[in-house]
């Protein structure tokens, strides 16, 4: 039997393993992928902590883009050697969510290679749980996608943090000339969605994050949309209750910005970013924070504030990114600051988790 190499977690264990596994063989309505890039998420460790990996043991990696290598019996409209992105969100593909652009809120909805976010059944989940953080990736034929030539395989890989910015922009609701906060902006979705504001009528960026100097490198991902960055590290010591988050950004936008885009997991900052929006604002949160938010509901209902969570994106975000990746419209290279070969992949994790470089944007896994 042919073996591969691919990273692993077991049941009880925190520590990844790599590991050598059976090739994965198609069934009659599967793809093969040969992967020639994955992505590389650092929140894979904490969802393993809080035991939302759900069957173990599993291949990790949610995110993949290679080569097709073989092709079940009974699937048409793929070939082996076709060069394709894997879509990782696992979905009835039935329910109403699914049929109405709203994907990620089925009841079955999973990540192949991640996380399950349901409690209830979920076949495919159990069929499908094995990731891309591998040489080969065996998935459904229906969560292919075919990449343009022009799209390299790193950027494909990184499809779902582009698509993600993409729902979370779209949840915003944002207005022409809108002014746009954005918090974790030297994070993978903060640097994905400063990249695509152009694209969603963004005329001013306040990017919050906790260095200074590493904000200012991902100012330079806006083009030619003005950007003012608050560092939480430089802020006063008190800053989490005594609301100086809040006054730098009525400093910076006395009439309050149209909208915020949270991807903090942690802490007060959500609540006094909120604080800082115009009547009529929207935060959009994609941060998993489960620290409660401060504001009483008045001040939301008196200012007309709107709060959306969103937990994934969609089919259709994804199919909006590969368009603009494909006409030339958006450009993503330069997000992709660090590539590991599979066999340093546990050596790219504690570098990811440590942010020892820097600026550390997207970091890819080339098998």
């Amino acid at each position: 039997m042919a073996t591969m190499l691919a990273l692993r977690a077991h049941q009880g264990a925190e520590a990844l393993v790599l590991e050598e596994v059976p090739v994965p063989e198609p069934g009659p309505l599967d793809v093969v992928v040969k992967v020639a890039s994955a992505g590389l998420a650092p929140g894979i460790t904490r969802l393993l902590r809080m035991g939302a990996l759900k069957h173990l043991p599993t291949t990790l990696g949610h995110e993949a883009a290679g080569v097709i290598s073989a092709v079940g019996r009974d699937v048409t409209g793929h070939a082996v050697g076709n060069r394709v992105r894997v879509h990782p969100l696992l979905n009835c593909r039935e329910c109403d969510y699914c049929r109405t652009d709203r994907d990620m809120m089925c009841a079955q909805q999973a990540m192949l290679g991640h996380a399950a976010f349901g409690d209830g059944p979920m076949p495919l989940y159990e069929q499908y749980h094995d990731g891309g953080l591998a040489e080969y990736v065996r998935v459904p034929h229906w969560l292919i996608d075919s990449l343009p030539d022009s799209v390299g395989f790193d950027v494909a890989a990184k499809v779902q943090d582009l698509a993600n910015a993409v729902r979370a922009l779209k949840c915003a609701d944002l207005q022409e000339r809108a002014t746009l906060v954005v918090t974790a902006a030297t994070g993978t979705m903060g640097t994905a969605t400063v990249k695509l504001a152009e694209h969603f009528g963004v005329a001013r960026l306040i990017l919050v994050g906790r260095d200074t100097e590493r904000l200012h490198r991902v100012a330079g991902l806006a083009g030619d949309i003005p950007a003012s960055v608050v560092a939480l590290d430089e802020l006063p010591e008190n800053w989490p209750t005594d609301g100086t988050l809040t006054r730098r950004l009525r400093e910076l936008a006395p009439e309050g910005a149209h909208a915020v885009i949270d991807f903090i997991p942690e802490g007060p900052a959500l609540s006094q970013t909120m604080a800082g929006m115009a009547t009529g604002g929207t935060l959009v949160h994609m941060g998993g924070n489960s620290t409660p938010l401060a504001l009483p509901p008045i001040a939301l209902m008196m200012h007309c504030w709107r709060f959306v969570a969103t937990r994934a994106y969609t089919r259709r975000d994804a199919t909006d990114v590969l368009r603009l990746l494909e006409t030339g419209t958006l450009t993503a290279d330069e997000l992709i600051t660090h590539r590991f070969p599979l066999t340093e992949a546990l050596k790219a994790m504690d570098a990811i988790q440590q942010r020892v470089d820097d600026p550390m944007w997207m970091t890819v896994i080339n098998p």
